[in-house]
């Protein structure tokens, strides 16, 4: 459970970020102080050092970092890569990379003490809602205005758009690191040896579940803490179907945004799926890897939504020769606003920098270390995904199916690419999960679920004591 998604090929590059280009630009940010970046009068920053060109932030010597990483489908190692980075430029240094799968719970009571890490991935299905800590979080226009380790200022080597998803009434907090495509998923061996297509249509896909459960095989299948996926599919779904003006009614958390025609249409369907003995009970109780393992190892289920992420995160449970190629997600009919191979797509996998930190030059160093084409390729190379920076993934994709499929979704998504960011905005997530649940199991209906939805994002925008945030 994750963010992150591909980019290969020198020609398919240049298709990407013309696709890409209609996403918003880089900030233009503000030149490098002269003494060590962050903190405040009241602030934890205690670690100071001389700022130079390999030390641009000031990063005390002999100083330690805390980074706190989520362990999801990219797991930490690509963190301590860049550590290791760190403490052979900054001999004496000690970078601490630790763990953690309950960003929210562990970490919210050390943004209350004055006392958080110097750098946190806070990502995962329990992250920290952003509403609530970006007065907290320094921002980060030094960093990708700074130069990498190979000397090339940082912001000239990212795909373009990839601030705004961590861009907050102008300032950007958090710097989304992996690339995302959000598809559907399915083996392609299994298809070939099936004479199976990918549906582009709920229709289809019923059509498609009727021919699974005659092989004694479901559609779709979930697990527990990965209820909210068939959210995103459902919603990413509704926006191809109805265009922008779902986007923003569900962005903006407006009232009776889950009623609208097209989001109502798709979870009809999706419950018609439900209702179908299409879905493979036991989701609810069932872990969400192990239930993943159930579609990419035992091929209990033809499809998965699903991030980029999803290869990585299953590697070592995956069938040999499965082929796993993601396609976009379904319309709801060929009337579709969008077409077809419209996509969501953004910069995910939010790192911060908070600024009572002990080290904020540490976490701001750490940061742009991973920002390098060193540290960049290892993470692509390691975790068949790409970061924002660009040409760090061969033509071929490491011989990745997923990773080759990303690129093709990309390349014929053009101009077409969305996204949102209300539930991890608002941190809405885990009440969410209760609702889905619920759904996927069959207990509620697709009443039950508008209204539960709509109750969770209603307590939001009527709460005068949450800032919201104008999606345009």
């Amino acid at each position: 459970m994750s963010t992150g998604n591909a980019r290969a090929g020198v020609d398919r590059r240049t298709l990407m970020r013309g696709a890409l280009a209609a996403a918003a630009t880089i900030p233009a940010g503000g030149a490098l102080v002269g003494c060590a970046a962050g903190g405040d009068d009241s602030g934890g920053t205690t670690q100071k050092g001389k700022v130079s060109a390999s030390n641009p932030f000031g990063m005390a010597d002999k100083s330690t970092v805390d980074a706190v990483i989520f362990n999801g489908g990219y797991g930490i190692d690509y963190v301590e890569f860049a550590a290791k980075l760190v403490e052979k430029n900054h001999p004496g240094t000690t970078v601490k990379v630790s763990p953690s799968t309950q960003i929210s719970q562990e970490l919210q009571p050390r943004f209350v003490g004055g006392n958080p890490p110097d750098l946190v991935d806070n990502s995962g299905a329990n992250q920290i809602g952003f509403n609530t800590i970006r007065d907290q979080l320094e921002t980060l226009d030094d960093v990708i205005n700074a130069n990498n380790l190979e000397g090339v200022k940082i912001a000239d080597t990212l795909f373009p758009g990839v601030t705004k998803p961590g861009t907050f009434d102008g300032k950007f907090v958090a710097l989304n690191y992996a690339m995302t495509v959000y598809a559907v998923w399915y083996s392609a061996s299994l298809f070939e040896e099936n004479g199976w297509t990918p549906p582009k249509t709920w229709a289809e896909a019923l059509d498609l579940g009727a021919k699974a459960k005659a092989k004694g095989k479901y559609l779709f299948l979930w697990g527990k803490e990965a209820a909210t996926y068939y959210q995103t599919l459902c919603i990413d779904s509704a926006i191809k179907q109805g265009g922008d003006e779902v986007r923003l009614a569900l962005d903006n958390i407006k009232p009776n945004c889950w009623s609208h025609p097209a989001v109502q249409a798709v979870f009809k369907s999706l419950g018609e799926v439900i209702k179908r003995g299409y879905m493979k009970p036991g989701g609810s109780g069932t872990q969400f890897t192990a239930a993943q393992a159930q579609w990419s190892n035992n091929q209990d289920a033809l499809l998965y939504p699903s991030g980029g992420w999803i290869e990585n995160e299953m590697k070592d449970q995956t069938k040999a020769g499965f082929k796993m190629t993601g396609v976009p997600t379904l319309t709801v009919d060929s009337s579709s606003a969008m077409p077809y191979e419209a996509i969501h797509s953004t910069a995910g996998e939010p790192f911060i920098v908070p600024s009572k930190g002990k080290n904020v030059a540490g976490g701001k160093e750490l940061l742009r270390v991973m920002l390098s084409k060193e540290a960049a390729t290892n993470f692509a190379k390691t975790k068949l995904a790409s970061t924002i920076v660009k040409d760090t993934v061969p033509p071929d994709g490491f011989g990745s199916t997923a990773l080759q499929s990303q690129i093709k979704m990309l390349a014929d998504a053009g101009t077409n690419i969305f996204t949102w960011n209300f539930v991890s905005l608002y941190g809405t997530n885990k009440d969410m999960l209760v609702v889905w649940n619920s759904f996927l199991k069959g207990d509620t209906d697709v009443a039950g679920l508008t209204k539960g939805l709509q109750e969770i994002t209603d307590k939001v925008y009527n709460d005068s004591s949450v800032k919201k945030v104008t999606v345009t």
